[in-house]
């Protein structure tokens, strides 16, 4: 250990954080360094167990690592190697914040998390574990939802539309650079004024089709217009994405992140679990899903400012998939929405290998901090843990020797106290989820999609008239005599649909005529017409 507990960050403000009676110094039979970091961790209000802190190769069980359930709206990171343990932390935080009242949402990259329905199972492992910790191990299950992207997998289908969604989003999906990404932003715009729904990739290509017509094309043409080879890459990349099979994803009826708010009977928040084993080999697409929901929820979501309990805890695992290749843009959009939504009532935990992951502006609204163990056997690895070890208060550790010495199930802490200062840094020693550890069997997996009240809401896609449709109505009929350009057997292309249509010449008789109501969109470019 180094002689550095007296440094700034070590111990500010832990006698303010001491419970009612306390010793401001912590339990006894702890060296004074040990004691001022447990008295940080002494919060008179509700609080999330933990674990146990660690100190000098010994667990402290009467020295008890904590959270204070009114700073969970403040964000997180929960960061480390694989292997290390950063499924197990996420069921632990989930199954006390579903306890107190908090739904949580949870993307479940490997299908891990689905036990969390379930009781779980006492073995030997366990035993030693919530011995060692002080933790009263009581097996329980608790409230859970499963939801699939598009329905691909076991779960309740979460689809968007494809105007909801918006350019940024889309962008990132579809790998364009930012002239496309400004191009399709321009086909949005002129989709949303003239109040044209895009249900789906097919209501995209419409417009596409019909902007880039020779009638069509003088209606960007005040805004920058839209050249003919950006069109033709926005639509191969549309035509590769549909090929890899994530055209279902887009389309109706689509998810209302409002149900990832609920309560169950009892009180409890509901867990809502978004299997992603199905679709992990595409990882572009899933976690720019996981910004869709969130920017949705932010999009809804009425300001609350300061809350006893935060409204919901949104867990972004793979967090370093949104952030690669990603435009300036769009992550000015994410630093946005991280630091707005707090004040609706939503906290946010990123979950990734190392804090390097996340833009420094986001990372410095992460006041939560679960590190597990890092591994420092490259160069690389080596740059890496120096760097997490920068992002740290100083404290009474030495960081770079403890982050590669954890163990699985071990992590280095610092949250925000009632006061919304950052507590002592504290290795811990994690207490044991009390759900199942492991996967559900996928036949009661199917049994409680079936089971849920949302699964006749959303099971069945529907597809209703869209842009596609009223593009592609029925052309105004020829003169009398004129002659036919193609035989009647030979399929018109989309294009010819497009610009044979009563529709597409209305639209281009009248360049400044509204269909509908406008679209309006957040800073994320997501837009919301109807529920």
């Amino acid at each position: 250990m180094s002689d550095r507990d007296a440094a700034p960050g070590a111990d500010p403000g832990a006698d303010r954080d001491a419970g009612p009676g306390a010793d401001p110094r912590g339990p006894a039979g702890l060296p004074d360094p040990a004691r001022r970091i447990a008295a940080g961790y002494a919060f008179s209000g509700p609080a999330l167990d933990l674990g146990a802190l660690l100190w000098d190769g010994g667990c402290h069980a009467d020295a008890p690592i904590r959270v204070p359930l009114p700073m969970l709206n403040r964000h997180g990171l929960v960061a480390g190697a694989t292997g290390t343990g950063k499924t197990k932390t996420l069921q632990l935080i989930a199954e006390q914040l579903s306890a107190q009242g908090v739904p949580v949402f949870l993307a479940d990259i490997k299908g891990d998390l689905s036990g969390i329905a379930r009781p779980g199972q006492e073995n030997d492992r366990v035993r030693q574990r919530s011995g060692e910790v002080g933790q009263s191990w009581t097996p329980a299950g608790f409230p859970a939802e499963f939801y699939a992207l598009g329905g691909l997998g076991h779960g309740i289908p979460v689809r968007a539309t494809v105007t909801s969604f918006g350019p940024v989003l889309l962008s990132k999906v579809l790998g364009l650079n930012q002239t496309q990404e400004q191009s399709l932003g321009l086909i949005f715009h002129y989709a949303d004024t003239k109040g044209l729904e895009l249900i789906d990739l097919k209501d995209l290509r419409a417009v596409v089709a019909f902007l880039t017509s020779d009638e069509g094309r003088p209606e960007l043409k005040g805004i920058g217009g839209l050249s003919t080879a950006t069109a033709g890459v926005i639509l191969r990349s549309l035509t590769a994405f549909e090929a890899q099979g994530m055209a279902d994803f887009f389309g109706e009826p689509e998810f209302d992140t409002a149900g990832f708010l609920r309560t169950a009977d009892d009180g409890r928040g509901i867990v809502s679990v978004l299997e992603l084993p199905a679709v992990q080999d595409r990882p572009q697409l899933f976690s720019t899903f996981l910004m869709w929901l969130l920017a949705d929820l932010f999009h809804d979501l009425p300001e609350i400012g300061d809350a006893d309990k935060p409204k919901l805890v949104f867990f972004f695992d793979e967090a370093h998939l949104l952030f690669n290749g990603a435009s300036k843009a769009f992550l000015d959009s994410i630093t946005q929405t991280v630091r707005l939504i707090r004040s609706k009532g939503v906290g946010v935990f990123f979950v990734t290998q190392t804090p390097k992951d996340v833009p420094a502006d986001v990372l410095g609204q992460l006041g939560n901090r679960v590190q597990h163990a890092l591994r420092a056997f490259t160069p690389d690895d080596q740059k890496a843990l120096r760097a997490t070890v920068r992002t740290f208060p100083r404290s009474a550790y030495d960081l770079e020797e403890l982050l590669t010495g954890l163990g699985t199930g071990e992590a280095v802490v610092t949250v925000l106290s009632e006061n919304g200062a950052p507590t002592p840094v504290a290795a811990t020693r994690l207490r044991a989820p009390e759900s199942l550890m492991g996967p559900l069997d996928p036949a009661a997996l199917d049994d409680a999609v079936r089971n849920s009240p949302l699964h006749g809401r959303y099971a069945q896609a529907v597809d209703r008239e869209s842009a596609y449709e009223r593009l592609t109505a029925a052309p105004v009929a020829a003169p009398a005599g004129a002659p036919r350009e193609r035989p009647a057997k030979e399929e018109p292309t989309l294009v010819e649909q497009v610009v044979g249509s009563g529709m597409f010449k209305s639209l281009a008789r009248s360049v400044g005529t509204q269909l509908g109501r406008e679209i309006t969109r957040s800073l994320f470019g997501t837009a919301r017409r109807r529920r």
